[in-house]
């Protein structure tokens, strides 16, 4: 599995986000938690892409066809809400299907998972957004729309917004819905987003914003991809105490996603969730024969996204992984269908499907 190379370097930043966090600021004196994925929404929220300076044309339309299938496999679920500014670049709502909605709301790119808002619960169910503040992965991407994404989805759904007092992305972040967060240092412990912070210092503010109570953290690696190596694309909490991860079983010494992986591996063998229980992990293996080429592919089953009723999955056309990674993925997620799509643009792109999503829960 590859990783997203930096796409821009040296652009200034736009939008909230460019400068350091302010500690946390609440929205009154509740306790929030961010429900687990798996939990039920009311709908799922995405970004149209619209920058031929990331992608070039011919692979902005591909990318952009990928978003639309996502987009209504989804709606076979539950609603989508689709933002995108009127008149945007390649955007038609006669492709998608009735149950996916348009939000006037203007984007840059369709990273959603990262710029998009973190939604969290109160003791009496209510929501609000904890803004992780998103400056375009340490100013490496123009984010002029985007770094505005989290506040104008608040300010559309009326929901309060409180500052995490933390500069990153929801995809470098992992949650079990009991108090355990996993994530890569890599892309949270860095000079390009949060300068003044340590890390056990990053690790409160993210835990009192979306209420858990420990963080596992490994390495990862720095400067090597967009994103500092997010960890959802390597491992996910299934479930309180429980990790899906995608690793080959040999280590390959000469290639730093390899050794990467195993630390991260070997870190959370050894350690226990929030409630001083050992992980029980589950490991998917890397595909082989896949459809997608270059450096730049990743080829991650783990990047899926659950919805109400289903696993939006990828498959990249190696039929035992892709079988694999089904079978795995249905006994992971009991009662929900598996449906696999074709996300080669995506893969060539740096990302998945999970990164391209964010959920709204009920």
């Amino acid at each position: 599995m590859n990783r997203r190379h930096v796409i821009k370097t040296g652009i200034a930043a736009f939008g909230i986000g460019a400068a350091g966090c302010a500690a946390p600021t609440l929205a009154s004196s509740a306790r929030y938690e961010m429900p687990m994925e798996s939990e039920r929404h009311t709908r799922t929220l995405m970004q149209w892409p619209v920058s031929v300076d990331v992608y070039g044309s011919r692979d902005l339309a591909a990318v952009q066809a990928n978003i639309v299938a996502i987009a209504n496999a989804i709606s076979e679920y539950e609603p989508v809400a689709m933002m995108a500014a009127p008149g945007a670049r390649g955007f038609n709502p006669d492709r998608f299907s009735e149950d996916v909605e348009v939000w006037d709301i203007p984007t840059d790119d369709l990273w959603c998972r990262d710029s998009g808002p973190t939604f969290v619960k109160d003791a009496d169910g209510e929501l609000a957004v904890a803004h992780i503040r998103f400056n375009g992965w340490g100013d490496k991407q123009r984010h002029r729309n985007d770094g505005l994404i989290a506040e104008r989805v608040a300010q559309r759904l009326g929901l309060p917004l409180f500052d995490s007092g933390v500069i990153g992305e929801q995809g470098g972040l992992e949650h079990d819905g009991a108090g355990t967060m996993m994530a890569h240092a890599s892309c949270w412990v860095n000079d390009n987003r949060n300068p003044d912070l340590t890390e056990d210092e990053i690790a409160e503010r993210l835990g009192a914003a979306i209420g858990a109570t420990k963080m596992i953290w490994a390495p990862g690696v720095k400067d090597a991809d967009i994103t500092d190596y997010h960890i959802d694309s390597l491992a996910r909490f299934t479930g309180p105490g429980r990790v899906l991860i995608q690793i080959d079983d040999e280590l390959d010494p000469d290639d730093p996603w390899s050794v990467a992986a195993h630390e991260t591996l070997g870190i959370l063998q050894q350690a226990t969730d929030a409630r001083g229980r050992t992980l029980d992990i589950t490991r998917l293996t890397e595909p082989i024969d896949i459809r997608g080429t270059g450096d730049d592919f990743v080829s991650s089953y783990v990047n899926y996204y659950v919805c109400n009723g289903a696993v939006i999955a990828p498959q990249f056309g190696d039929r035992r992984a892709d079988a694999e990674a089904r079978e795995i993925l249905a006994a992971l997620y009991p009662g929900r269908e598996v449906v696999q799509l074709n996300i080669d643009a995506l893969g060539a792109s740096g990302g998945g499907i999970h990164c391209a999503t964010q959920q709204q829960p009920a």
